[in-house]
């Protein structure tokens, strides 16, 4: 079985799997998901890479921000345990829109996932094939240049086409993936 590297932008990864727990009222694994997705491609994979960021902490943290914060920082410990695991942490933001409501927003996360991409022909010279799960049209030019250099993307995402959707994938994202694969519940089951 050929060795693959998998790249999982958390937040969008986060939402994807709440939304289909609420949809079926089934919670849904985690690192279970990463392997029944490698299994559906005939991959082996040799190393995941998880992009996150911190809940946001103000100087003075409410109790649920801590509440947050240690939740994430519990994940975080049993993630890094894992040799096979590899993480990236950005920083998260809160801004006011203009009804003055705070809106959350990770920072740096997309730039991680990118230079790890490209580093991977040489950093990873075997592998031929590596698996992005993620939406954000930024990934297009990392993926036109690991497709120049004889890798093939494979990009699992999801999207509903409704407006004003959380969910929402380009269809320029979509179109330069070597391969494109919509997430379904499926591919959160049990092994």
């Amino acid at each position: 079985m050929e060795d693959t590297l998998m790249f999982v932008d958390d937040c969008f990864f986060g939402l994807v799997k709440k939304h289909l727990q609420r949809k079926t009222g089934k919670s849904k694994k985690y690192l279970q998901t990463f392997r029944n997705i490698c299994k559906k491609e005939n991959l082996n994979l040799k190393h995941l890479f998880i992009y996150s960021a911190p809940p946001y902490q103000n100087s003075k943290p409410t109790e649920q921000e801590n509440s947050l914060m240690r939740r994430y920082n519990n994940m975080m410990r049993m993630l890094k345990r894992k040799k096979w695991i590899i993480l990236r942490e950005g920083r998260c933001q809160r801004i006011f829109n203009e009804k003055g409501v705070a809106d959350y927003c990770q920072k740096g996360v997309d730039a991680l996932v990118i230079l790890d991409m490209y580093d991977v022909k040489e950093n990873y010279p075997n592998i031929k094939k590596i698996i992005l799960i993620a939406s954000d049209s930024d990934f297009v030019p990392v993926i036109e240049r690991m497709k120049q250099k004889g890798i093939e993307v494979i990009l699992y995402t999801f999207f509903d086409r409704q407006r004003g959707s959380k969910f929402s994938t380009s269809n320029h994202l979509l179109s330069v993936a070597s391969k494109w694969v919509k997430l379904n519940e499926k591919d959160f089951d049990d092994a």
